[in-house]
C-alpha cells in the first residue's frame, strides 16, 4: 500500500482514452461520446466549446466518474476509475476531483465560510485547520473577511461563483472540472471568473477542464478543443 498523501503525491492530471458513451433512444442508442480522447496536464487550463447537444455535458459527467462509459478509460491522477468499485470511485471523486457547477448550488442558510466548512464536517476533519484553510481559499478568490460572513442572497452572482470555486478547491483536488461558469454572468464578470480559474489552475497545479459556450473568453485558456456530434477535435 502506498503511503503517498494527497499533499505529497505527484499529480498526473486527467486522461480520457477512446471513450464512448451511448444512451437508450427508443429501439436504438444515441451516441453522446464517440471515441473521445483527452489529456490535460497539471497546471493546464483547457476549454471545451461546442453547440448545445454536442456532448460537452456528457464529457464532464464521464470525467467526473458520474457516468460509466460503454468503453474507454478514465484516468484521474494516475488512478484508472474504471478499475474501481463504486465505493472507491466515490472516494476518488471526493479526494481528487473538484467540480464547479453551472449554478453555484450554495446552501441558503450558510455563510460563504460555512459553505466550505460543512465539507470538512462531513469528512470528519479538524475544525481549526479547516477554518484556516477555508478563510485562505476564500481570500485567494477575492472574498474578504466581511464577505466570508455573508449568505448567498447577500452576494452578487460573481461572488457566489467565487465561493463555488473555493469550495471545489477545498479538498486539494488534482483535477478541476468546470461547467459553464459564466452562463449567469455579464461579460465583464464572466471574464473575471475565467481569469480567476486560470490563476487557480497555475497556483494549485490542477488539471482544469472548462465547458463553455462563450467563445469570447477562449483567449484566456491554454488550449481550446471543439466538441461536435460527440467527437472532440
Amino acid at each position: 500500500m502506498s503511503t503517498t498523501t494527497a499533499t505529497t503525491r505527484i499529480r498526473t492530471g486527467l486522461a480520457l482514452r477512446d471513450v464512448t458513451l451511448t444512451y437508450p433512444d427508443g429501439e436504438s442508442r444515441l451516441t453522446a461520446l464517440d471515441g473521445v480522447s483527452l489529456e490535460v496536464a497539471p497546471g493546464e487550463f483547457a476549454a471545451v466549446a461546442g453547440p448545445s447537444g454536442s456532448g460537452k455535458s456528457s464529457l464532464l459527467a464521464v470525467a467526473a466518474t458520474l457516468l460509466r462509459p460503454d468503453r474507454g478509460q478514465i484516468v484521474i491522477d494516475g488512478q484508472d476509475a474504471g478499475a474501481l468499485d463504486d465505493r472507491a470511485r466515490t472516494a476518488l471523486r471526493r479526494e481528487r476531483l473538484g467540480i464547479v457547477f453551472q449554478q453555484s448550488n450554495l446552501l441558503a442558510s450558510l455563510t460563504a465560510l460555512e459553505q466550505l466548512l460543512v465539507l470538512e464536517d462531513i469528512r470528519g476533519g479538524r475544525p481549526r485547520a479547516a477554518q484556516e484553510r477555508a478563510r485562505e481559499l476564500l481570500a485567494s478568490v477575492g472574498l474578504d473577511a466581511a464577505k466570508q460572513q455573508r449568505r448567498p442572497h447577500q452576494l452578487s452572482g460573481g461572488e457566489r461563483q467565487r465561493v463555488n470555486i473555493a469550495r471545489a478547491l477545498f479538498g486539494s483536488p488534482s483535477v478541476l472540472l468546470v461547467d459553464e461558469p459564466t452562463s449567469a454572468l455579464d461579460h465583464e464578470r464572466g471574464a473575471q471568473i475565467v481569469d480567476l480559474l486560470a490563476a487557480v489552475t497555475r497556483t494549485h497545479r490542477t488539471a482544469t477542464v472548462m465547458v463553455t459556450h462563450d467563445r469570447d473568453l477562449l483567449g484566456r485558456v491554454d488550449r481550446v478543443l471543439t466538441m461536435q456530434d460527440g467527437r472532440l477535435g
